[in-house]
């Protein structure tokens, strides 16, 4: 893991490895951290070119440069330092304290980099996108430090609220040298270097051409040419130069800076009155109260300003300093009291475009009228239907027409010819200002050229609505009837008429359920594909099986393949079961897996074949020759990378439509909706780079709401997002939902199962009385770790990734809640599972993870559960069912998970009851985890066959299973072969 750090007023780097042993020290003062990389290894991560955050470039200064080292301030233990969660590694931290460790560390100058980064790396490639912002923008001076020519920010106005928030969420580990200050001087310092950096490849030329000073020339002239001379360095400084020449630097700084002070020079546009002319007024306002203005002939007339002492002399010098961003202002500085500044219409366009943005970037109050920049300027589309009977396909013509729209108003061709042919970038259309300039008056009359035919597919439709107009000129409304209306309006699924539940479901959807199953109908009947991007919770699983039980009335329809992680295969088997038990059902997965001619066969004659991503690349050949009707992707944000090879293994599966299952279309970067977008409907969205340009850039970097709205215009149709805080939704679920997680054991956990059953039933069969009823109780515990983790039952110490189906299906609900925003409370049996639980949980969450259990005192208790109830952050509360099953109101969660189970269903309900009581004002989904073919299954099946009297029957826990025969018990514990996957 790479770090990235303000070390000896630089940015430097140092690493983390997990690989490293963690061995405990002295308490001495400072000592060595144990996983650091050597000072022999620190080099070789920083190759000479690499890539950086978001295009953000670092490049470093020398590849020998000397490894230095840095005391760093950070969290730790007795043992040692606390690693970063990123690394995996399995360390709990007790009581964590600050203390003081000595790493290896490599100074670089802006450039590139090519490493992997941590979040301080990424946080300084921020940084670097706003260096690049203030540099590009003009918001920089030069500046002389001790022996130095420098370049400096300059920060003010919206530019300074930047940096305030910046230091706010700076990574304490880029601070963590202890010799260095508060997070706003650390990012001052960092921003100044980057700054000078980009600064200095911004000039491609110098700043003083033929001539170039000698050692004994004047300092101005060197400090001018060492300003973007890649040394900046300046020999032999006199002193009495260097003074000069700081003082009248540090006054073009502070008359800069001038601008953050408690008074703005305003700039207000006034629309044409008689005389057609428009003004700029002038005038001040406080910086605390917009509200707080005084008009520039007020100023003059000796009006005070409570503000300011010197009023005149704060305008003055804001107009004078105003200059540079809006040079048309000197004409009105040419008389003794400016108070405005008079234009014709394409003066105030200028100011409108040009001049009011840098003022308000640089400082300045800045007021418009309130049409401007509101007015929706762009394209509309018209399309009507042709007479008779509603049949939408990909290939049905439908009239066409595209016309220029400003605000709600239609501009005909012949009005807008008339626009083109005056050339004026402001223009009154029927009683509204609207900024028109020729750009995009040539933009306009392109497109109504272009489109002028007056008819299309319903295909190439799509596609005009998806491409979203032209860069100049956006699409801004779309009016379509009947079912490509639906389709268009991205309301779908409200209008099309809900499809009943399929007779051979057993099973009924819910309303809601309902209406996705006929929008899902609606886009394969068209040939579309679509994400399905219900909450968590909301029955996914049960609207897919009935897609799939509605379309085998089709005898003919092909099989669908069904994608998934390896630890919901069993959860997709036990539903079809369970829901859609007519369906044939093929799990294509494992080593015995079917291939070649007898896969052929084997799924021409399924009519669900489910497989796993890792198994879908590895088989990419074979499943790629099949004929499907559909693939589906769930938990589809496992294709949110598209360079992964799975994402493009998923890809190349030819089907006639595909569907795409995921709670979190979007989890970082609008690149994942692409990726998902570009499995559902190859090319809909265009190709990456232009989708970047289009949407993501202007989203995620500037918040541009034209974008949000031209990209929900463009995938509205094809992605249905309910949420259950919906009131439409929420009515139609109950109060309470139970449901149960089938998950699997791992190669390691299979292994020790067997090898328990094995040992245990000798020592069963060889006992009687109290010790058999012992021996039966012991082998039932210890399976039951088993499927918790291999850890749990080893009590080993040993790491938790990657070894325990149920562990790696808990992860994955955890981190769904917690994207949600919601809270869980999880509960185990095992205080020795929760303790393992807690660490690795809350490092791989980046969330709190609270942990009670018996031996907390009422005290700690009392505090958990405050916070748990009165923290608004997304959190997990880890729960041992003993110490905290009755006696709690934890109405905060809405989700209930139960790892182990306590095989008394009294005993869960009592739990659930934590946050299922009064009090709770959403609905509560419980879970249960059953490893599937072992005897969590089994039990699970009997307590079911025998629910009506299970408080009688199972009231002692697992007591009642010690008086099974020895037949029975082996049957038990026997480990079916689907417990592997």
């Amino acid at each position: 893991m790479l770090h990235a750090i303000w070390a000896e007023g630089r940015l430097a780097l140092w690493a983390e490895d997990s690989t490293l042993p963690l061995t405990t020290h002295s308490r001495a003062e400072v000592r060595d951290h144990p996983f650091a990389l050597p000072a022999s290894a620190v080099p070789k991560l920083v190759p000479p070119k690499v890539t950086g955050y978001r295009g953000t470039s670092y490049k470093v200064a020398e590849p020998a440069i000397p490894v230095r080292s840095a005391v760093l301030l950070l969290p730790s233990s007795g043992r040692g330092p606390a690693p970063s969660p990123e690394l995996g590694v399995d360390v709990t931290v007790r009581n964590p304290r600050v203390a003081r460790w000595r790493v290896p560390i490599l100074p670089y100058a802006p450039g590139e980099f090519d490493a992997i980064p941590g979040p301080s790396v990424r946080y300084f490639g921020i940084v670097g996108d706003f260096a690049r912002d203030l540099v590009r923008r003009g918001r920089i001076l030069p500046w002389l430090t001790a022996d130095e020519a420098r370049w400096r920010p300059v920060l003010t106005g919206t530019d300074a609220a930047r940096f305030r928030e910046l230091a706010v969420a700076m990574p304490p580990v880029c601070r963590a040298v202890q010799e260095e200050g508060r997070s706003g001087e650390v990012l001052l310092g960092a921003l100044t270097e980057l700054v000078d950096g980009v600064a200095r490849r911004a000039f491609p030329d110098k700043l003083i051409g033929a001539y170039r000073p000698g050692r004994k020339s004047a300092l101005a002239d060197r400090w001018l040419l060492a300003l973007t001379d890649p040394e900046p360095r300046l020999d032999e400084v006199d002193e009495t130069e260097a003074a000069e020449l700081r003082s009248a630097l540090a006054a073009w700084f502070q008359a800069a800076r001038g601008l953050g002070g408690p008074v703005r020079v305003d700039f207000r546009l006034v629309e044409p009155g008689a005389d057609g002319q428009w003004r700029v007024e002038f005038g001040l306002r406080s910086a605390e109260d917009a509200d707080v203005r005084i008009a520039a002939e007020d100023v003059w007339a000796g009006a005070a300003f409570t503000a300011t002492p010197e009023p005149r002399k704060t305008l003055t010098g804001g107009l004078h300093r105003a200059i540079r961003l809006y040079p048309d202002l000197d004409r009105a500085l040419r008389v003794p009291h400016p108070a405005r500044l008079s234009m014709d219409t394409r003066g105030a366009f200028a100011f409108l475009r040009h001049a009011a943005p840098l003022l308000e970037a640089a400082g300045y109050g800045v007021r418009l009228p309130s049409w401007a920049g509101r007015t929706r300027l762009g394209l509309k589309m018209t399309t009507r239907s042709r007479p008779g009977p509603p049949n939408l396909g990909l290939r049905e013509v439908v009239d066409f027409r595209m016309d220029l729209a400003v605000g709600d108003q239609v501009i005909d061709e012949a009005e807008l010819a008339e626009l083109a042919r005056l050339k004026v970038p402001l223009v009154r259309v029927r009683g509204e200002w609207v900024e028109l300039d020729d750009r995009q008056l040539k933009a306009a009359l392109r497109a109504v050229e272009e489109r002028r035919v007056t008819e299309l597919t319903v295909g190439d439709v799509i596609r005009e609505v998806v491409l979203g107009g032209a860069d100049e000129l956006p699409l801004v409304e779309v009016d379509a009837d009947g079912l490509l209306g639906d389709l268009l309006s991205g309301e779908t699924e409200r209008r099309l008429r809900p499809v009943p539940t399929p007779a051979t479901l057993d099973g009924a959807l819910r309303p809601y359920q309902e209406r996705g199953l006929a929008w899902l109908g609606f886009l394969s009947g068209l040939g579309l594909g679509g994400i399905l991007a219900d909450d968590m919770g909301l029955g996914k699983t049960i609207t897919t099986l009935a897609l799939l039980l509605a379309e085998r009335a089709d005898t003919t329809a092909a099989p669908t393949l069904l994608v998934c992680p390896m630890s919901l295969i069993n959860n997709w088997q036990k539903e079809a079961a369970r829901f859609a038990p007519s369906l044939r059902l093929y799990i294509h997965h494992g080593g015995a897996r079917r291939r070649d001619e007898e896969l052929a066969a084997t799924i021409a004659a399924a009519d669900l074949v489910i497989t796993t991503y890792g198994t879908a690349l590895r088989d990419l050949p074979a499943l790629a020759r099949q004929g499907w009707e559909r693939v589906v992707c769930d938990e589809a944000q496992a294709i949110k990378n598209s360079a992964a090879r799975q994402a493009q293994a998923v890809r190349q599966i030819r089907a006639r439509t595909k569907l795409a299952l995921t709670g979190t279309p979007v989890e970082n970067h609008l690149a994942e909706l692409w990726s998902i977008m570009e499995f559902c409907n190859p090319g809909l969205l265009g190709p990456a780079r232009a989708f970047r340009t289009r949407y993501q850039e202007p989203i995620e970097l500037r918040r541009d709401e034209n974008a949000m709205r031209a990209l929900r215009r463009a995938t509205g149709p094809f992605v249905l997002r309910r949420l259950k805080t919906d009131k439409t939704i929420i009515s139609d679920l109950p109060d309470k939902q139970e449901m149960k997680v089938w998950c699997t054991l791992t190669p390691e956990q299979a292994r020790l199962y067997q090898a328990v059953v094995a040992d245990m039933m000798g020592r069963i069969e060889s006992s009687d009385g109290i010790e058999r009823r012992g021996n039966v109780l012991a082998t039932m515990t210890r399976l039951k770790q088993v499927c918790n983790h291999p850890a749990h039952l080893l009590k080993d110490g040993s790491r938790l990734d990657g070894r325990s189906g149920k562990l790696a299906r808990l992860e994955e609900l955890a981190e769904e809640i917690i994207e949600e925003g919601d809270k869980a409370l999880v509960f185990t049996q095992y205080a020795e599972f929760g303790t393992l639980l807690q660490p690795y949980l809350e490092a791989r969450l980046d969330r709190p993870v609270l942990w009670l259990h018996g031996g907390l005192s009422k005290r700690r208790r009392d505090e958990l559960v405050e916070r748990f109830q009165g923290d608004d952050e997304p959190m997990i509360f880890l729960l041992s069912l003993k110490a905290a099953g009755v006696g709690l109101n934890l109405t905060a969660a809405n989700h209930v998970i139960h790892v182990d189970r306590w095989w008394n269903p009294a005993v869960e309900n009592q739990a659930t009851d934590r946050a299922f009581r009064i009090g709770q004002t959403r609905n509560v989904q419980v879970r249960k985890f059953i490893c599937v073919g072992t005897l969590e299954e089994r039990v699970d099946e009997m307590i079911e066959r025998k629910l009506a009297l299970a408080d009688s029957v199972v009231g002692g826990g697992e007591d009642w299973l010690a008086d099974l025969s020895a037949d029975q018990l082996r049957e038990l514990f026997r480990l079916s072969p689907e417990a592997v996957r």
